[in-house]
């Protein structure tokens, strides 16, 4: 697929790394549709793509029904639909046994309901509208990429309910690429490491400090803009499908 022909929903589009894609997909020639939460940060990530670029959409991804509501309007403004980027995500920190007792199971439920659940249930309203796309090089009607997380692997004390979410993330990659196969539509996951992100801006100095001198290399946090170029290239290289990438300067987690 070439960049330039990209119509996608982003979905946590309008800050962070989700909007970080937004900005590289336009800049290539696409258009996107940017599904949130936040009405304020939507309209200024509008301003700045064009609204003949972008355009926003209120959307709770946990939401069944209104997800399939935005995704056909999206499809209907983008003039098509052939890409999803679910970027969307919250941390839900918090450990199993804390000073004021267990984890209320009710944190724990929508940490999984907006990471994986909300992934999941953009990715298949996505793929439906994708499988009826003209089929292009290869067969190629659709891609699907998925955000994970390297606590996936390496989940930290205090991580429970999102390393839990973020390992189902990467669990149903695989799977949902090879049922999806026969559409023509690939699967692809990224699991970040520790990125500089609205949340990290907020944290004092020493502590990015530390964060960057926890990676071998390069010993700094990723940029949203690397991240949106591995978006890039899983756009255009076809034969990548069912796979997920690490993107962390060769950083493992330590236990906290």
């Amino acid at each position: 697929m070439q960049l330039s022909d990209v119509r996608a929903i982003v979905t946590g589009g309008v800050s962070g790394l989700g909007l970080a894609v937004a900005q590289r997909l336009v800049a290539d020639g696409g258009r996107v549709a940017l599904f949130d939460v936040n009405d304020d940060k939507g309209a200024a990530a509008v301003a700045t793509l064009g609204d003949a670029h972008a355009r926003y959409f209120r959307t709770d991804v946990t939401d069944e029904s209104g997800v399939a509501a935005n995704v056909a309007a999206a499809r209907t403004f983008l003039g098509g639909l052939n890409t999803a980027v679910n970027c969307a995500g919250i941390l839900g920190a918090g450990r199993v046994l804390g000073r004021e007792g267990a984890m209320k199971l009710a944190q724990f439920q929508s940490t999984v309901m907006v990471n994986l659940v909300g992934s999941f249930n953009v990715a298949k309203a996505a793929a439906e509208a994708m499988q009826h796309n003209d089929a292009g090089e290869d067969g190629e009607r659709g891609l699907i990429v998925n955000t994970a997380s390297v606590a996936a692997y390496e989940g930290q004390i205090g991580q429970a309910a999102y390393s839990a979410s973020k390992g189902g993330v990467v669990g149903m990659t695989l799977p949902m690429a090879r049922e999806l196969a026969r559409f023509g539509i690939r699967v692809n996951t990224i699991a970040p490491g520790i990125f500089w992100t609205p949340m990290v801006d907020s944290m004092p100095e020493e502590v990015q400090a530390s964060l960057s001198a926890s990676i071998p290399f390069p010993s700094r946090l990723g940029r949203p803009e690397e991240f949106a170029d591995l978006v890039a290239y899983i756009v255009g290289n076809r034969y990548l499908n069912g796979e997920t990438i690490r993107l962390d300067g060769a950083v493992r987690l330590a236990p906290k």
